[in-house]
């Protein structure tokens, strides 16, 4: 095994390869086994090789997971690539102010931890550690409906309002009890997820599925506990279908909730425009992870014209590939208001519980300021459009 290393860390390092990408993986797979304090890991793609090792293989695979070929997800990363950064020298940056405010919510950094289901696949702390972790950083957390953990108690481990990620029900009673139980819980917002209407071909998932030696019929059989938040009671009387297919579904939700109705799973300028007329009050611009339609655009892409769409009137938070400091810097000199990550953050409870949670957002959290700094933005607010140039095609990876 170490000789094995060493020849990786020697073909890493060699001037005669053309494309270093390929042997980075395995590189940091080879060495992150090594390290077992999460203060020791450099970045995100090093917290991921370390995830890899420790997290069940048909768990690992349906965190790692795209559609289809997993185009969409290579073009999330690959998306960034488009876009340069354009430094602006002499300006007093002594002083970096990461603090934001999106619908009420004040929180130390742009980056949102956005919503992941079934965290308890990845950790014992599931959601409570990250929750801990998002409290002891000062970041926001949006909690998926089907979570590990109940909300009530992620809510009082954040110790702060949380949003509520929703995933439409069949039934409008069911929907409607769900989001009266959010909303008790001290969440501030239902973020509805639009962009799964029907089913979805994980073959990623399936490939670490073969892998995995575990009995999965301890755990997953047909007996098992529905996930918390569906254990959620109903009042009697019959839970009527409803079509949430249509615009009028912000309104609908509205009438049942004082809590903001966010949308979450918007792509492309023309729907972003259509949120904003039927009184969203505000849109995640995502590709559900490159987990809905393998689009084979990353949301970096579509971010321009949805920016011109919404014109500043509702807040855009933004997901999908998110690895560097650079990437949030991108998507904030391009309109995002804030930038969500999922699977850094799982890697880090992968590895290493909460801890590994808080050691993610402090790596990303040092390369968003380190490119303000470099760029001549000490405040959000000074990161424009004009940071930034779009050359108008990818490099490949």
């Amino acid at each position: 095994m170490t000789q094995r290393r060493e020849f990786l860390k020697f073909l890493a390092a060699s001037p005669l390869l053309t494309d270093f990408s390929v042997f980075a993986q395995e590189v940091e797979e080879s060495l992150g086994s090594k390290l077992t304090d999460p203060r020791e890991v450099i970045n995100v793609f090093e917290m991921q090789a370390l995830a890899r090792e420790k997290i069940p293989p048909a768990h690992y695979g349906y965190l790692a997971t795209g559609v289809d070929s997993d185009g969409t997800i290579k073009a999330n990363r690959d998306g960034f690539s488009r876009f340069q950064i354009k430094p602006r020298r002499l300006v007093d940056v002594s002083q970096v102010d990461t603090n934001v405010s999106v619908l009420g919510t004040e929180v130390k950094s742009p980056i949102f931890l956005c919503p992941v289901g079934s965290q308890g696949a990845y950790h014992a702390d599931a959601e409570l550690g990250t929750a801990r972790a998002a409290r002891a950083k000062g970041h926001h957390m949006i909690l998926s409906t089907v979570s590990s953990t109940a909300i009530e108690a992620v809510a009082e481990a954040r110790d702060a309002p949380i949003w509520f990620q929703l995933y439409a029900t069949p039934g409008w009673e069911m929907t409607v009890a769900m989001v009266k139980r959010a909303e008790a819980a001290g969440c501030s917002a239902v973020c509805l997820t639009i962009d799964l209407p029907g089913g979805r071909n994980v073959e990623t998932q399936a490939l670490f599925a073969r892998e995995d030696e575990r009995d999965c019929s301890v755990c997953h059989n047909s007996q098992r506990k529905p996930k918390p938040m569906r254990q959620t009671s109903v009042p009697s009387g019959q839970n009527t279908a409803w079509d949430w297919r249509a615009w009028d579904v912000i309104e609908r939700l509205k009438s049942i909730t004082n809590m903001k109705v966010i949308l979450k799973g918007i792509e492309a300028e023309e729907d972003a425009a259509l949120a904003v007329k039927h009184g969203a009050d505000a849109i995640v611009l995502s590709n559900h992870g490159g987990r809905a339609v393998d689009s084979e655009r990353g949301t970096i892409e579509c971010l321009p014209d949805v920016s011109r769409a919404v014109n500043g009137r509702i807040p855009i938070v933004i997901d999908g590939g998110f690895r560097r400091g650079t990437d949030i810097y991108k998507a904030l000199a391009m309109g995002a208001t804030a930038v969500g990550i999922g699977r850094p953050y799982c890697f880090g409870l992968g590895a290493f519980g909460q801890q590994g949670v808080e050691r993610v957002l402090d790596l990303l959290n040092r390369e968003l300021e380190i490119t303000m700094v470099g760029s001549g933005t000490p405040t959000l607010a000074s990161i424009t459009p004009n940071h930034i140039i779009d050359t108008g095609s990818r490099q490949m990876t």
